[in-house]
């Protein structure tokens, strides 16, 4: 059993690391051009810039405040296939706004799928399991339902809500070429105030 407490830097000497934010996750793919497209036709991420001095093959994606880095790999061949969809494996979180639409979209893509619903004081939660090109797993669920609550002894942890800032010129942009976006934590005690720093918009926290 994990003592929470300490892993939060209860009763240690200089606490936790001094962190800010979720930057990105790093994912391994087979086919770096086939990952690059499931995770813009699919997720709605957009490609930026990569670091020219890499000497590996790779991508660069990002929204939803968080960024997704693709790794060509080495050895595809070595890489493990998964083919049964199991919620207790490894896998990334996306909150959603409708679940019915992530749901019907997953059926005209032909994308198999596995949903579960976690009930907690009356509070339920839907969850949509599914694979991307490797067999690494996303959800996509209604979780901000639940709310945030820190075990006993735990350090109070800020409350914020998440926002999203897409950049559009000259109205909606297609599914197949989303936008860049970029967002960071809103505090629901303080006002959001909206940056615009070279061509990208952000939302900075008072």
């Amino acid at each position: 059993m994990v003592n929470t407490a300490a892993s939060l830097g209860g009763g240690r000497a200089g606490g936790v690391l001094p962190l800010a934010s979720l930057n990105h996750i790093s994912i391994v793919c087979r086919s770096v051009e086939e990952s690059l497209r499931f995770y813009t036709d699919v997720l709605g991420f957009a490609p930026i810039r990569r670091p020219g001095s890499f000497d590996f093959d790779g991508a660069w994606l990002f929204n939803y405040g968080i960024g997704i880095h693709l790794l060509q790999s080495e050895d595809p061949g070595s890489l493990p296939e998964k083919r049964e969809i199991n919620p207790k494996d490894n896998h990334i979180s996306f909150q959603c706004e409708s679940m019915a639409a992530v749901e019907r979209r997953l059926k005209e893509l032909g994308i198999p799928y596995v949903q579960r619903c976690v009930e907690e004081g009356g509070i339920n939660v839907d969850q949509i399991f599914f694979h991307d090109p490797d067999g690494f797993m996303i959800e996509i669920c209604n979780c901000d339902n639940l709310p945030v609550i820190p075990l006993a002894g735990a350090p109070v942890l800020g409350a914020c809500k998440r926002a999203s800032v897409v950049k559009q010129q000259g109205g909606a942009v297609p599914s197949s070429a989303p936008a860049a976006a970029a967002a960071q934590c809103v505090p629901s005690a303080a006002a959001a105030q909206a940056i615009r720093v070279g061509e990208e918009a952000h939302i900075s926290c008072a």
